[in-house]
């Protein structure tokens, strides 16, 4: 599927329909919540300061509430899950955190594979039950770049380099994302995994990003990248269009660094199907979670 010129205004009516959106306190997060709130949806802000979250709720047009979910902490992760009651039509799996110092989840997870991947990886499995619709993750165009290490993910026996350890984060959304649609059609779901990125956008992220590396990041995303507006958007394509399982969206301009949402090729390591298998096993002895599929249900 193709669609040119894909806009937010583009987006169906959403009333009655759930959406969750994690990280939703600032830049895409902030931006993908407000976009489905205008369009009729009631959207879960999960978010690691209740206070901020309840802020930007509050300048939100629509129907929004704030939970508190610390993907750094699975015990977090966990009471967010077991809080929960009734469906969820749409978990986008959007927080993320950039280039960090080398630091430690309060599990011991190095902070960027911990936060962006394994949070997410246990906050899905979590709430499968609940699901109906389909799950979007947040993987990045950096995924390209990634060098994933499965026998040291956390950077236990590696010179910590902060921004390999984020493209290794990214390809690991990616590979999730796939491995989940492979699981969810063997058993028969017609809940959707898909996946998206938003190209390069000029966000809080890079914050984090001290030094010549830093500058860069900020030059070249205001140069060559494009707004949150249009970074949003990806994500929202993902979470409401006629797409199969296991897609891929982002920006359809030069190499997928701006543009309009589109259906779009990954890396050849994104498509690898043993390093998802490998990756998924390896979260679940992390996590401690898994993968049920219960029965199926129709998406809606």
């Amino acid at each position: 599927m193709t669609v040119t010129n894909w806009t937010a205004a583009l987006l169906p009516d959403l009333r009655g329909r759930v959406f969750i959106v994690t990280g939703a306190t600032s830049g895409l997060g902030k931006a993908t919540a407000d976009a489905l709130a205008r369009a009729g949806a009631h959207v879960v802000l999960a978010v690691r300061n209740h206070t901020k979250g309840q802020a930007v709720a509050d300048s939100i047009a629509g129907d929004t509430e704030v939970r508190l979910l610390d993907l750094t902490s699975l015990s977090s992760v966990r009471a967010f899950a077991r809080s929960w009651q009734g469906p969820i039509d749409v978990l986008i799996n959007n927080a993320g955190i950039m280039h960090v110092p080398e630091a430690r989840t309060l599990d011991g997870f190095e902070l960027q594979f911990g936060t962006n991947h394994l949070g997410h990886f246990a906050l899905t499995n979590l709430l499968l039950p609940q699901i109906r619709g389909r799950i979007v993750t947040l993987s990045s165009e950096f995924h390209r770049r990634a060098k994933l290490n499965l026998d040291d993910p956390n950077w236990r026996r590696r010179r910590y380099n902060s921004s390999q350890a984020y493209n290794d984060s990214k390809l690991a959304n990616l590979l999730f994302a796939r491995e989940l649609h492979r699981k969810l059609l063997a058993c028969g779901s017609q809940i959707l995994s898909v996946a998206a990125h938003p190209g390069i956008v000029h966000t809080g992220l890079f914050g984090h990003v001290n030094g010549a590396a830093g500058l860069y990041l900020d030059i070249g995303s205001r140069i060559v990248g494009h707004d949150v507006e249009k970074g949003i958007l990806p994500a929202l394509f993902a979470a409401t269009q006629e797409i199969s399982g296991g897609t891929f969206v982002g920006p359809n301009g030069f190499r997928q660094l701006r543009g309009f949402p589109a259906i779009v090729q990954s890396s050849k390591n994104g498509n690898n199907t043993q390093l998802g298998q490998r990756l998924w096993q390896l979260s679940e002895s992390l996590t401690g979670t898994r993968f049920d599929c219960g029965i199926p249900r129709p998406a809606v």
